[in-house]
């Protein structure tokens, strides 16, 4: 790394290279050089009028400069799998938030053929690729917020050379009326070192639920279904576990209550009860977007657990507090629109239609790599929405004549590839091999259009 022998003169290079992806980096070899850039900086504070909305602005491609230690950067790349908060700086535009919790991110998909170890069902090893999915603790060691956010993630999008499909996916369920996180790109450097392209994707945690949820209040599960895949009620231990807000309280009484619900009725009276926990005209919105997008790695995707048991993964359930109501967050969308025209993902292939089931509702072996799953329509939830398919396909033709159709998608992704264009290039043109070219990047753009196209058709 280049040397700077003042900070004055640091400055003005950030300043003026502000526009430039290129930068030169910081030379921090030890604590006394980070701390007088960083106290050089102005602080950031958290004001009323800063809202989130800045953040995840469609027509914005942001920059964040994060600077750790030499020590605590190499602590992150030896290890990212465990996933361990190293203290950290975040920059942005010319404030720095001090001191917060800085580590990788990611579950088996985002470090496959990043980590030294090749054995990509036990992530293990050292750091290999340019860049890793990556979340910012901003209230690491104090109660504090940016923009309103109390953490922040950048996903790497290393198995998508189109560097569109969360960005688009998110777009669609949003826009079609389904609570999901907002997305765009952005551009993130580590010590000056432009370290790459990321999906700037909305962290979902309790700042989120209070800023579209009317005020939040309630719980959150992450990756928590009210019945276990042969319909039985689940324990208050499962459900603890997966409480993503109020973990003080632990007040899981309305889950297993839902849960029980479940379990003890059957047919009308089933169908009674989900539609009193759950809005139908959200819920089929939900499958409607996840079908056309082949979001094939989410909640509709019952992978084997063990023995008889599947489990789905890839959502949040949040918990209105002031009423019996649930609803579904889909989350992780990086694996979405690959399996649109035919099945190119080995591992996430989903066989049924959603209304269908295969195998009197017994697991069974699917895929290129001939894994276990069961048909989502096996499911006490999703199940109760199949004779529903009339109002499912009003739904989905609103879908396509409103967002889902060719022009809107064209004009989409042109606007947005405009947008990263140079970030595209810059990061080929310094990481090589390790991140796709432009005519790569276009070429998988092409995919992209191609595949709805031929989707819809």
């Amino acid at each position: 790394m280049k040397k700077i022998k003042s900070i004055s003169i640091l400055l003005f290079f950030l300043i003026v290279s502000s526009c430039d992806i290129r930068s030169d980096t910081l030379n921090i070899n030890n604590s006394d050089n980070l701390d007088d850039y960083i106290n050089s900086l102005e602080e950031y504070s958290n004001e009323e009028s800063h809202n989130s909305s800045y953040i995840y602005d469609q027509d914005k491609l942001h920059r964040f400069d994060i600077y750790l230690t030499e020590n605590n950067l190499k602590v992150l790349d030896d290890d990212p799998a465990a996933e361990k908060y190293v203290e950290g700086f975040l920059v942005f535009e010319g404030k720095v938030v001090k001191s917060v919790g800085v580590r990788y991110k990611g579950s088996i998909g985002a470090w496959v053929g990043c980590l030294s170890d090749p054995d990509w069902t036990n992530p293990n090893g050292y750091k290999t690729c340019p860049k890793l999915s990556m979340k910012i603790k901003i209230n690491w060691r104090e109660d504090k917020k940016f923009y309103g956010m109390k953490k922040i993630q950048f996903h790497s999008q290393n198995l998508d050379k189109s560097k569109m499909h969360e960005r688009l996916g998110y777009y669609m369920f949003r826009n079609f009326g389904v609570n999901t996180p907002r997305s765009n790109h952005a551009l993130i450097y580590i010590n000056g070192e432009y370290t790459g392209l990321f999906a700037n994707t909305e962290n979902i945690d309790g700042p989120y639920t209070n800023e579209h949820f009317d005020g939040g209040g309630g719980n959150l599960y992450k990756e928590v279904w009210p019945v276990n895949s042969e319909g039985s009620s689940r324990e208050q231990e499962y459900f603890i576990g997966g409480l993503k807000t109020n973990e003080e309280l632990s007040d899981v009484s309305k889950a297993i209550r839902f849960s029980d619900l479940l379990n003890d009725n059957e047919n009308e009276a089933l169908k009674d009860v989900v539609n009193k926990w759950v809005d139908k005209d959200i819920f089929l919105r939900t499958l409607v977007v996840d079908r056309r997008i082949a979001n094939d790695d989410g909640f509709m995707h019952f992978y084997q657990e063990y023995g008889n048991y599947y489990e789905n993964h890839n959502y949040f359930w949040y918990e209105f507090p002031d009423q019996d109501k649930f609803q579904l967050i889909p989350w992780d969308l990086d694996n979405a629109f690959e399996n649109l025209i035919q099945n190119v993902n080995p591992v996430t292939p989903i066989k049924d239609k959603w209304y269908e089931t295969s195998n009197n509702c017994k697991g069974f072996r699917f895929g290129q790599f001939n894994l276990k799953q069961k048909s989502a329509a096996c499911d006490k939830i999703i199940g109760s929405y199949t004779d529903y398919i009339e109002d499912y396909n009003t739904l989905d033709q609103a879908f396509q004549n409103e967002l889902y159709n060719m022009s809107n998608i064209n004009s989409l992704i042109d606007r947005w590839s405009s947008q990263i264009r140079k970030a595209v290039d810059d990061a080929s043109v310094l990481y090589g091999e390790n991140e796709p070219s432009l005519q790569e990047w276009e070429y998988n753009i092409e995919i992209l259009k191609n595949s709805i196209e031929e989707s819809l058709n």
